[in-house]
């Protein structure tokens, strides 16, 4: 089988286009990449959607830690306290042993006009119940991020925007959250690094591949024990995720000098993103 041919049969084999029989024998090296590569899929598909929903919910939080009233600012802290307090892998237990015990078909749920029945059942699946426990490990994590960068807004830039005249949402929108997200973008993108890296673990959490089609950490197992020789698909996952990585630390290179462009041209071309590659 020429490797053109593997890619036709294998590429989009983790979504479930393609060929559906794995290769038992005479295991090439393209092989290797292309279905590992394919596994790549899901890996990039947890990242993305835990990072760009976790976003939003973590400046919610930190928002609520910041205030002032209680009913708010006690939950948040709890919250990024137990997210960031216990172990990953041991979330994934724990959320898979809850969501097992919820009831299969799904959930009433009463809005008062209207009752609308949640489905459960996929919950117990990796493709929604890991990425929901990545979505509130990342959430915890950027949202102390978030917190301290909220803390650390000049209080000129505040005075001034009272100044202006600015209230409530207007002045956060055009004021606070934009100096917020510069000052901690360098952290926040360290973030992103980790949760992408995290997502490896899903595949050896509790929670089962769907149709057992599953990510890069599935296919890089299935060669290891077929060849007996993990010192080939290990290092080809691992340099997916060091592709991964630099594509990250480019795309946020790009915003974050987005929100520094007020900056002097000088100043600016001195802001440079230090990744950390371990937690």
């Amino acid at each position: 089988m020429s490797c053109l041919q593997t890619i036709s049969d294998y590429a989009l084999r983790s979504i479930g286009i393609g060929k559906r029989l794995l290769p038992v024998e005479d295991i090439t090296l393209c092989e290797q990449f292309v279905l590992i590569g394919s596994g790549m899929i899901w890996n990039v598909y947890y990242a993305v959607l835990a990072l760009f929903a976790g976003f939003f919910f973590a400046t919610a939080i930190a928002l609520a830690k910041a205030s002032n009233n209680r009913l708010l600012s006690v939950p948040a802290k709890v919250f990024i306290f137990v997210f960031r307090g216990s172990p990953l892998f041991i979330q994934f237990f724990l959320a898979y042993e809850a969501f097992v015990f919820l009831p299969k078909l799904g959930m009433d749920i009463d809005l008062g006009f209207m009752t609308i029945t949640a489905e459960t059942r996929w919950l117990t699946k990796a493709w929604l119940g890991g990425l929901v426990v990545l979505f509130l490990n990342t959430s915890a994590y950027s949202a102390e991020i978030f917190y301290g960068a909220y803390n650390s807004v000049p209080k000129g830039d505040i005075e001034a925007a009272d100044a202006y005249g600015m209230q409530g949402f207007a002045k956060f929108r055009r004021v606070i959250w934009p100096t917020m997200l510069r000052l901690s973008w360098p952290s926040y993108t360290n973030e992103a690094i980790f949760l992408y890296h995290a997502t490896a673990l899903i595949f050896v959490s509790s929670f089962p591949a769907w149709r057992q089609m599953g990510d890069a950490m599935y296919y890089a197992r299935y060669f290891a024990q077929k060849t007996f020789n993990p010192f080939v698909c290990y290092p080809i996952i691992a340099g997916y995720f060091i592709v991964g990585t630099l594509t990250l630390i480019y795309v946020f290179g790009i915003i974050n000098r987005r929100l520094n462009k007020h900056l002097d041209p000088e100043i600016r071309s001195q802001l440079k993103l230090r990744p950390n590659f371990m937690r």
